[in-house]
């Protein structure tokens, strides 16, 4: 992951519907991430509606995102999770396939998903990048604003 940080240009949330689906495994984490990614959301207006989800691990954040999908609509969902190196390689495994539902998510929605999975080889460089000074909660807010904002733009809701 890289430690540049986009420039980002302040949007103002209202008017959009976000949804977070959050995991639950390396919970600190992933909650102060999730709190991070809120924070930004509501910093400049308050957003039309911010649905939050829970969901066991980052291998579960796809079903939930097709789940809510298929239940309304959306100007941008959120996906977060925290997926650190263990003894073996099964970190790859989780945040790789993950990673590619995501992905394929948008293609077949047409919906944007920020796929903010915070993938490492230890919890120093996790923390770092969630509590440290690689701020990824607020990067994902900002691209979700981004997104949501393009989305308006290009479609018919």
């Amino acid at each position: 992951m890289s430690e540049d940080t986009p420039a980002f240009t302040a949007i103002d949330p209202a008017g959009f519907e976000f949804g977070i689906v959050t995991a639950s495994y390396n919970k600190t984490l992933c909650d102060a991430l999730q709190s991070r990614v809120c924070e930004v959301l509501n910093f400049t207006g308050v957003p039309k509606e911010v649905i939050m989800e829970r969901v066991p691990g980052a291998h579960e954040l796809p079903a939930a995102l097709k789940l809510m999908l298929e239940g309304r609509t959306f100007h941008c969902l959120i996906a977060l999770g925290v997926v650190i190196k263990g003894s073996t390689s099964h970190h790859h495994l989780v945040a790789e396939s993950a990673g590619h539902a995501i992905q394929s998510l948008v293609i077949d929605r047409g919906v944007p998903i920020i796929n903010g999975i915070v993938v490492t080889d230890d919890l120093r460089s996790a923390e770092e990048r969630i509590t440290g000074s690689l701020d990824r909660g607020k990067e994902f807010a900002q691209s979700a604003l981004h997104m949501a904002q393009l989305y308006e733009k290009w479609t018919k809701i």
